[in-house]
């Protein structure tokens, strides 16, 4: 009862409709305000609620950063920001809609944790470990459907540990997102040519699975990242 909704007037695209029918008192559309969104939600999450603010990545992260930066991650206020549209998978609609560079941005704030499920299995047990999680969260979602890769009864989904996905000896490729089917993809292709790749979803980008990545290092001899953002300041 504690969770809430902050709608950036994209309820439709966003998904979060459904939470609006089902739950319409704790479902709040703040219109195309992300700093006010962001600001409301610091306020919110001050009393007690649990607000989920959402959004495109692009225009909750760079319309209301100046917000998340004082009002959520300095302050440290337990605020969940689901960031939908992530990546290039807006498409058509054109490069100022699309989100690539949102890791870096929220990157750069202290105190978040950063999530990037690769599947609607791994999404419903982020959304979980979002709202149980006490503090700052990012959440990254997709625009298109993602590959099922975890069965929906059986995913393994635990906040800075990365999951082998495809185990291999000659090399590792690690991928966040929709990138991880894209992962999966290419060590088929690699295997017909007698190199066995091992497959790391690193599902959290804040705080990153060190073990994992040493192991791998150490184990596989090389690390190939795969994910939907700039080389700067992202998963790599």
């Amino acid at each position: 009862e504690r969770v809430v909704i902050l709608d950036g007037d994209l309820a439709s695209t966003t998904r979060t409709h459904d939470v609006r029918h089902e739950f319409p008192e704790r479902f709040f559309n703040i219109g195309i305000a992300e700093s006010n969104m962001i600001s409301m939600a610091s306020g919110l999450a001050s009393c007690g609620f649990i607000p989920f603010a959402t959004s495109l990545s692009s225009f909750i992260l760079a319309n209301g950063f100046d917000q998340l930066r004082i009002s959520v991650a300095i302050a440290s206020v337990n605020v969940k920001v689901v960031g939908s549209h992530g990546g290039i998978t807006l498409g058509k609609d054109g490069a100022t809609a699309m989100a690539a560079e949102d890791l870096a941005l929220v990157g750069c704030l202290p105190t978040f944790v950063i999530l990037v499920p690769c599947d609607p299995a791994s999404m419903h047990k982020a959304v979980h470990a979002t709202a149980e999680h006490v503090g700052p969260v990012y959440l990254r979602s997709s625009r298109v459907a993602m590959p099922q890769i975890y069965p929906e009864d059986d995913c393994p989904f635990e906040i800075g540990v990365a999951n082998v996905v495809r185990e291999g000896n000659d090399l590792t490729i690690i991928g966040c997102g929709l990138m991880v089917a894209a992962a999966l993809d290419a060590a088929v292709v690699l295997a017909e040519q007698g190199i066995e790749a091992r497959v790391l979803d690193m599902h959290t980008i804040r705080p990153l699975d060190a073990d994992a990545i040493t192991a791998a290092a150490r184990e596989t001899g090389a690390i190939v990242t795969a994910e939907e953002h700039l080389l700067p300041g992202g998963m790599g």
